[in-house]
């Protein structure tokens, strides 16, 4: 049973910065996707960065460099460094993970990630 558990959202004012963390348990795929993903109130859950096993990576086109994606693999813990905030990235926040078949790209398609955290609140104020 894989398990996955967010830390690390809280308050800010835009133009500042937050890590979120996410320790997964029982990740036994050799070839995996690990993913973070957003929802705002009254709005669809959308994919924000992915990381396959090999290391390469994908951003939506809202991230626009702030933020970065990497994984511990030590500590089994996958991070989201956010930086230069605005009020637009208010949301709700999941890290997700699943298998992949061998050398697939990463995606930010959730049908890729059956499993998920319960999600950490990001909270940006102008």
């Amino acid at each position: 049973q894989v398990q996955a558990e967010e830390s690390g959202g809280g308050s800010v004012q835009a133009g500042g910065s937050l890590k979120l963390s996410c320790i997964i348990d029982g990740l036994t795929f050799r070839d995996y996707a690990l993913g973070w993903f957003r929802q705002a109130p009254g709005q669809v859950r959308e994919g924000v960065a992915a990381i396959v096993s090999d290391g390469r990576t994908t951003y939506a086109d809202f991230v626009q460099g702030r933020f970065k994606i990497s994984e511990y693999n030590a500590e089994n813990t996958l991070y989201l460094q956010m930086n230069s905030l605005n009020p637009e990235d208010t949301a709700m926040y999941y890290c997700a993970t699943g298998s992949l078949p061998a050398n697939a790209r990463p995606l930010l398609d959730e049908v890729l990630f059956p499993y998920w955290g319960q999600g950490t609140q990001v909270t940006v104020s102008s």
